[in-house]
């Protein structure tokens, strides 16, 4: 990228300077027959014009800073493999400080499989809070860009897809962090689980 005094380029080839025009048009269904018009208009004039849409100016003002959909993937996927950590870190210390209840549940009559269940069940309980807060976080903080005047802003959005493959991210990262932790903990030993001490 080069950054120079445009003023001085004009001086010194003694040509006028670039205008720049803004067109409002009636329909987005028009927008490009009026590119076409208005560049078929000028195309032998002394100053040829070059008509594009305004989202099509923008972007190719993100592609200068090269492939963002793969920088924002990455990180999304850094900081989802860092959510999971937390969130399975998390669900084996409740269950190891739980340990005694967990013992006294296998001894009431509940099996396994059901212990399992309760402890999977409250972890994608936990996503599914998280996942709730999170988007209603991330609308109301997209809703405030896309009504200022900051650049790019007619990016943004969130489309029913991006929520709904976020709460099946929520729910998978609560199985996933739960089910090995309570698999072990609803098979342990009674008397051993009794001796416990967390």
């Amino acid at each position: 990228m080069l950054y120079f005094n445009w003023k001085y380029v004009e001086t010194r080839l003694r040509r006028g300077g670039d205008e720049v025009f803004l067109i409002s048009a009636d329909s987005i269904a028009h927008v490009s027959g009026i590119t076409v018009a208005v560049d078929n208009m000028f195309r032998n004039s002394p100053a040829p014009t070059r008509t594009e849409a305004e989202q099509l100016f923008d972007m190719d003002a993100v592609a200068m800073f090269g492939n963002v959909k793969a920088f924002i993937l990455s990180i999304c996927l850094a900081v989802l493999f860092a959510t999971l950590m937390a969130s399975a870190g998390t669900v084996v210390m409740s269950i190891r400080e739980r340990t005694r209840e967990v013992v006294v549940l296998r001894t009431v009559g509940f099996v396994p499989k059901t212990i399992a269940v309760l402890f999977v069940g409250e972890a994608v309980t936990l996503c599914l809070a998280g996942w709730l807060l999170a988007g209603v976080a991330a609308y109301g903080l997209v809703h405030v860009i896309v009504h200022s005047a900051a650049p790019l802003a007619i990016f943004l959005k969130i489309k029913p897809i991006t929520m709904a493959a976020s709460l099946v991210l929520a729910v998978t990262v609560g199985v996933l962090s739960a089910i090995i932790p309570s698999y072990r903990a609803s098979r342990m030993n009674i008397v051993q689980g009794l001796r416990h001490i967390g």
